[in-house]
């Protein structure tokens, strides 16, 4: 990577971890507001559903300009603990883990809301394995021509066009990562919406304050243990 690609992607995390932390800060008030609602009419329970999913849209529109730049950081972002990190899947949490939290946060649901939702739960389980069948494919890629053949030729890269040969290639994975990726936040997106359709305002309010709970609970245990490593010395050093 040359001095100038260093520096922008530098200037790019910097950038949306900025934005990740004044978006985190939103997130700690939504979950106050989710859980210390009272009584209010439906209309009021929707403005503020739709003000939670806005929410979220903002992060992945910013998650993809991101993804423009550099699909790689989505995969191991600074921004993010590596025990948050070990609950992603493609970049990001899996779609099919919004039907275990209404499970564990709505418990009134009707017999046809509960046909609904295992309607969608397998039909979200079929885009995450066609999704994850593409993933798969992208990363054997990387151990397929032309990548392969330029490193066992030991070319230059200096010279024979290897450099041009072995660049183009990976912009080429990249571009596949950033289709998948988007493709995945996409399912992430659709997911919670028609969650949103098939339950009721007051239900949804449960289900959000949950999520925005649970994220945040993660993050903090996260950190936690990063730190707790940290302070840990090392075995065996002297």
């Amino acid at each position: 990577m040359s001095t100038k690609s260093r520096r922008a992607s530098n200037s790019n995390v910097t950038d949306f971890e900025d934005f990740f932390q004044g978006w985190l800060v939103r997130q700690e008030q939504l979950r106050s507001t989710l859980r210390t609602l009272s009584t209010h009419t439906d209309e009021d329970l929707r403005d503020l559903i739709a003000h939670v999913l806005a929410h979220y849209q903002q992060y992945y529109e910013e998650k993809s300009r991101i993804a423009n730049h550099d699909v790689s950081l989505l995969f191991s972002p600074p921004w993010f603990s590596s025990f948050e990190q070990s609950f992603f899947w493609i970049a990001g949490f899996k779609p099919g883990l919004a039907f275990r939290i209404v499970s564990a946060s709505v418990s009134d649901m009707s017999e046809e809301q509960v046909e609904r939702m295992d309607r969608l739960r397998a039909e979200t389980k079929e885009e995450e394995r066609r999704l994850e069948n593409e993933m798969a494919r992208i990363q054997e890629s990387v151990a397929a021509p032309p990548i392969v053949e330029i490193t066992r030729r030991g070319d230059n890269p200096l010279v024979d066009g290897a450099y041009d040969e072995m660049e183009a290639a990976v912009e080429a994975l990249r571009g596949e990562m950033e289709v998948v990726v988007g493709h995945a936040d996409m399912l992430r997106t659709r997911t919670a919406e028609r969650v949103v359709e098939i339950l009721s305002p007051q239900q949804n309010i449960k289900f959000f304050a949950a999520v925005t709970e649970l994220q945040l609970k993660i993050r903090v245990w996260g950190w936690q243990i990063e730190g707790e490593s940290r302070r840990r010395p090392n075995v065996g050093t002297m």
